[in-house]
């Protein structure tokens, strides 16, 4: 049984790692997605439906959706860094990969977007209220459109960690989010992407909610020498494959 902290009503790192390495013992072979009820994850359940699924009407639900194509989406919305009065404070990335389906065929004209953390890790919204500062020149919001090859790239800053209060000391490990859409507006996917050699991997409850070590590593950049710029930045190549045995992973909530 897990006993709360007094001062916080919140349980130790060690009781969560300890129900992870539980879960992960008795997870069953080739199970890949993320798991809606993850007892870690402490508020899980308020992050899927509970009920079943109703059919919709594909294109009644494009009738009130926003209209997208190649005027609507400029080519400067895909840099994070350009959008203030100045520089933004951080270390400046560039993120790029291509949108695959489960064929390793491009998936062309696809809408990406993404947001993320500043890098003090302090998101732009009003329930952000941790003691990180915020940057005026940075709102950590992008988006861009796939080419024919199926290539997205943006340039950004690295986002720091953050605490969030899942249990005592709880840290998110750096992450930025992506969301991507189909042919239809009905058929949006979000998913996270991490960086290389997080140390809070191990202990964070959301990204241990997939319980194969294989398909969490489906979910973070690669370091790209060839992506990164002389005296500018460094790179980071991360496909999104849609489909297949080599799927990228997919959430229904976000954080």
């Amino acid at each position: 049984m897990s006993i709360p902290d007094i001062d916080t009503g919140l349980v130790s790192q060690l009781a969560i790692s300890d129900e992870i390495e539980k879960i992960h013992a008795s997870a069953r072979v080739g199970e890949t997605q993320p798991r809606l009820g993850f007892p870690p994850y402490r508020s899980a359940i308020l992050r899927h439906p509970t009920r079943d699924l109703r059919n919709g009407d594909p294109e009644g639900a494009e009738l009130f959706a926003p209209v997208f194509g190649h005027a609507d989406v400029d080519v400067l919305e895909s840099d994070l860094t350009i959008g203030g009065a100045g520089e933004p404070i951080g270390e400046r990335i560039a993120v790029r990969g291509r949108v695959l389906d489960g064929d390793g065929r491009p998936v062309r004209r696809q809408l990406v977007e993404i947001w993320q953390a500043n890098a003090a890790g302090r998101y732009v919204h009003q329930r952000d209220q941790h003691p990180a500062p915020l940057d005026p020149n940075f709102t950590g919001t992008g988006r861009c459109l796939t080419d024919e090859q199926g290539w997205y790239s943006f340039t950004t800053i690295k986002p720091g960690p953050y605490p969030w209060h899942n249990h005592r000391n709880a840290w998110r490990p750096a992450h930025i989010h992506f969301s991507l859409f189909g042919t239809e507006f009905t058929q949006r996917m979000i998913t996270q992407m991490y960086f290389p050699g997080d140390p809070l991997f191990a202990l964070d409850p959301i990204y241990q909610s997939i319980t194969s070590e294989r398909a969490r590593a489906r979910l973070v950049a690669a370091y790209d020498h060839d992506s990164s710029r002389h005296d500018f930045l460094l790179g980071y190549r991360w496909d999104i494959v849609l489909a297949g045995r080599h799927a990228s992973l997919m959430e229904d909530g976000d954080a």
